[in-house]
């Protein structure tokens, strides 16, 4: 009877562990609560389940967030798929595939920004990066900073840092403040020195200082870090311009971008092509994608209406010699690099 007793207890250990790491908590499913509910459980040994609602599992296994602690996109699908939006008091990667992806992944981050901004208007965003990124990608425009995004030119500050270390410097120090409405931090490539340990220091920076770090990735590998969160993301087709008299063929629309969960800790991976409007300062969610382009990227010849032949089918200039156009050769002739040389 004592060995069936701490069998159990055993077993119950056993699943209690595996139910933190695949974060489902088995009080949770005892107290009847949905799946999809928000709540506060208190799993401490010895302790009665206690379930508190409109709180939302932040991370799998114990710890737990309010609602007003997470960035709501505004697009319902992504929010409800990251369990609420991105963190704020947290780490969150933004990954861009390749280098021409750059402008992509820095819009996006300013687009965050300006949801950020407008909870914190008074705080301005400190934005760090190495020289090496800052010449190949640039600087944000001033002007186009206040007309997409609706933020005002001094409240983004920048910082170059000659060296990553540098840079890793200033994004730890910065991320402990509480007089910043945001960090964003951008590096290029896969560096050795932003490895698992440095990204936790920024993430418990920002965790005490309940502030939100985004990590901008660009032409990166997708390597372990302590982010909760990594979104992939890259340039969409923009869709056509609208009017009163309906879409203009030919026209470009609003910024889109093509948003992928690379790693959640609450969320399945998904793909979401999102657009950003200038004027409202919000994201939108486009279902159907562009398949075909109205506009022709090489037009058609202006004397006939199909395409030119491939190249090499029609001699730009007759060789020397040749017949006059619409006379028949009176002996096959052979090109003349193939002729054989003279001797002598």
């Amino acid at each position: 009877m004592a060995m069936t007793a701490v069998a159990r207890e055993t077993v119950f250990a056993l699943r209690r562990q595996i139910a933190k790491i695949e974060g489902t908590l088995p009080e949770r499913l005892a107290a009847g609560a949905r799946p999809d509910a928000r709540a506060d459980i208190d799993v401490r040994p010895g302790i009665a389940p206690k379930i508190t609602p409109e709180i939302t599992i932040l991370r799998r296994g114990i710890a737990v967030a309010a609602p007003d602690a997470f960035l709501r996109t505004g697009v319902e699908r992504l929010d409800t798929a990251l369990s609420g939006g991105l963190p704020k008091a947290a780490l969150s990667e933004i990954h861009g595939a390749e280098t021409r992806d750059a402008g992509a992944v820095a819009g996006f981050a300013l687009s965050l920004t300006s949801l950020i901004l407008r909870q914190e208007p008074h705080l301005p965003v400190l934005w760090i990066g190495t020289s090496e990124i800052f010449r190949e990608a640039g600087f944000p425009y001033a002007r186009g900073l206040h007309g997409l995004f609706g933020i005002e030119p001094e409240q983004l500050l920048f910082s170059e840092a000659p060296k990553l270390v540098d840079a890793l410097w200033i994004a730890e120090e910065a991320a402990r403040m509480t007089a910043l409405a945001a960090v964003i931090l951008e590096i290029r490539g896969s560096p050795q020195r932003l490895d698992l340990t440095a990204t936790r220091r920024l993430h418990a920076r920002a965790q005490n200082a309940g502030r939100p770090v985004l990590l901008l990735r660009q032409a990166g590998e997708a390597e372990p870090t302590a982010a909760p969160v990594r979104l992939i993301v890259s340039a969409a087709p923009s869709a056509s311009r609208d009017t009163i008299a309906g879409p203009l063929a030919g026209s470009i629309g609003r910024p889109a971008f093509t948003v992928s969960i690379g790693k959640s800790r609450t969320a399945l991976p998904g793909q979401f092509t999102l657009e950003w409007n200038p004027d409202e300062h919000t994201f939108e969610e486009r279902r159907q994608e562009r398949t075909t382009n109205p506009v022709a990227v090489v037009p058609a010849s202006g004397r006939r209406t199909h395409p030119a032949p491939a190249s090499g089918a029609v001699l730009a200039f007759p060789a020397v010699g040749s017949p006059a156009a619409g006379d028949q050769p009176s002996r096959p002739q052979r090109p003349a690099h193939i002729s054989p040389r003279r001797a002598g």
